[in-house]
């Protein structure tokens, strides 16, 4: 098991994120780079729990559904569940964290020359079609993009989070 500084350093907010399998997808990649941690705000669906507040067909179904891409991997990343980003971000701030967003904006430096003040990072991952809302954004300490270098400009927000964690990995 991988022990190194990102273990302990690094955090990811999944905020709005519409797609379970993308979820799922996120669990997975963000256990095999070694993240500490996963939050999932807003309306970012969750793996079923104890005492689940949700209707149980749609606990069971969502599960399910995150699972068939996770591959076990949400039993495994510790995760927790807030519907209000505001609180969690609140949080983060209060125990040491530096509010990174992932996004393209005027404000946005890029991957490659961003250098982390300190090392405990929450990487703030916004909803697949639209991202982070200015407010949001405006919630955070520092915004960093991935500079696009084809015809598309972005990529799924599991890749993009893949390479940031992986880049910041690099710097911590």
């Amino acid at each position: 098991m991988y022990t190194g500084a990102i273990m302990s350093s690094l955090v990811v907010i999944a905020h709005d994120m519409r797609s379970t399998h993308n979820v799922g997808s996120l669990f997975r990649t963000m256990d095999g780079l070694g993240v500490k941690k996963i939050y999932l705000t807003g309306y970012t669906a969750y793996p079923a729990i104890v005492n689940d507040s949700r209707l149980p067909y749609i606990a069971a179904k969502l599960d399910a559904q995150i699972h068939k891409t996770a591959l076990g991997a949400e039993k495994y990343v510790k995760w927790e569940h807030n519907g209000s980003l505001e609180e969690t971000i609140t949080k983060l701030k209060d125990n040491g964290y530096t509010m990174v967003a992932l996004e393209q904006d005027t404000r946005s430096v890029s991957l490659e020359k961003y250098v982390p003040l300190q090392s405990k990072i929450a990487l703030l991952l916004g909803t697949e079609t639209t991202g982070l809302t200015k407010e949001q954004l405006a919630l955070c300490d520092e915004i960093i993009e991935i500079p696009m270098h084809g015809t598309k400009e972005s990529f799924n927000v599991v890749q993009a989070a893949a390479i940031a964690v992986y880049v910041l990995s690099q710097k911590l």
